[in-house]
């Protein structure tokens, strides 16, 4: 391997540096994306336009027109004479379908032959699932790789719309904002609300946990009796917690034939914000009684995270080293070693293999 391979390589792996690719990440909810409408996102650093022709048809497009660089965000739907639906740039009209390709060029007259089809901009492959709008970000450079799997697919999904959405921004890599919210131990020290935990209540825990599809989970199992939040659940509530790459983390709670699947899902906007998006959807009737209580509670949880990335942002600025700890970090461990294995698997061609073994971890919160 070159020295220039090696030193690529070694970036990828640094915490806190580079993304991964060939996976699918989390864009948008299905209800943002409104038919006829067209929306400029960031992902990874690249702007990324989404839209949903007025048949219905979703599709993701890089947002610059090669042209002269304007949003196609900021352009329109074209139909064209075959039927086929296109977007118009705003500066010139260049129109190009959603497969990348330009299929017109209106200030060329007709004796200017130009194949207008050798032109393109990026597609991405994007995909629905649960109502959640998902983008395959490849690492071929011209952006002609296609999903080797399909989206993923969350248990718990039920009740019709969510029961809450909420979103921020964390002013951080995706890294840091995936280890933090994994994080079994902060809860005590960020988290203070009378109707959580406190400092007073930590005690030893002990968590069972699994290998999973790209990822790992704490085993179904009882809450911990000082997570007062469960007893609005009322019965006896079970729950396990999943986490898969890039950066998708639920929580699904079952209380006899009652279900609450709480999904986090981080989107990695560019090296230094991450948009997170929390959905919940359940059949539990405490949301029809008690929603604007839960509600204020999962926005208070969130945005106390999200202070504490900005303070921890004051060390992070001057690149210390960062100590991890058995039992309590062995979680962020384990998404390091998950995304090591992921970018070799796919270098090299091969099937991932999950470096995580089952073992029950203990911690005191």
């Amino acid at each position: 391997m070159a020295e220039g391979d090696n030193r690529a390589e070694r970036s990828e792996q640094k915490f806190g540096q580079g993304f991964l690719t060939d996976v699918w990440y989390f864009a948008a909810l299905s209800s943002d994306l409104k038919p006829g409408k067209l929306a400029r996102h960031e992902l990874l650093g690249e702007p990324v336009l989404l839209g949903r022709s007025p048949k219905g048809d979703i599709f993701a497009l890089r947002d610059i027109c090669p042209h002269r660089a304007a949003p196609l965000s900021a352009g329109r739907f074209h139909e064209e004479s075959s039927g086929a639906t296109t977007v118009e740039c705003p500066y010139h009209g260049w129109r190009f379908g959603r497969d990348g390709a330009c299929a017109a060029i209106p200030s060329l007259v007709d004796d200017q032959a130009m194949d207008v089809s050798r032109i393109r901009v990026r597609r991405y492959p994007v995909a629905e699932s649960q109502g959640l709008v998902f983008v395959w970000v490849s690492s071929d450079p011209r952006g002609e790789g296609e999903p080797t799997e399909p989206p993923p697919v969350f248990e718990g999904v039920v009740g019709g719309r969510p029961k809450l959405v909420d979103r921020m921004d964390f002013e951080a890599h995706i890294d840091h904002a995936v280890v933090g919210l994994m994080d079994p131990a902060h809860g005590p020290y960020v988290h203070q609300q009378w109707w959580w935990r406190s400092k007073a209540s930590q005690h030893e825990k002990a968590k069972r946990f699994e290998p999973r599809e790209a990822g790992f989970a704490m085993v179904r199992h009882e809450p911990s009796k000082n997570s007062r939040a469960y007893a609005i659940l009322g019965g006896e509530p079970l729950t396990e917690i999943t986490f898969r790459l890039p950066g998708l983390r639920w929580e699904h709670i079952t209380v006899g034939k009652r279900q609450v699947l709480s999904l986090t899902c981080l989107t990695p906007l560019n090296q230094k914000r991450t948009q997170i998006t929390q959905v919940v959807w359940s059949d539990h009737p405490a949301f029809l009684l008690l929603g604007p209580f839960i509600k204020a509670g999962a926005r208070a949880f969130l945005r106390q995270d999200g202070d504490m990335v900005n303070l921890q942002n004051q060390g992070l600025r001057y690149d210390p080293a960062l100590l991890w700890i058995d039992d309590a970090d062995r979680q962020a461990k384990w998404y390091q070693q998950l995304k090591r294995e992921w970018t070799a698997s796919r270098r090299e061609g091969r099937a991932f293999a999950n470096p995580v073994e089952a073992v029950t971890l203990r911690w005191r919160s």
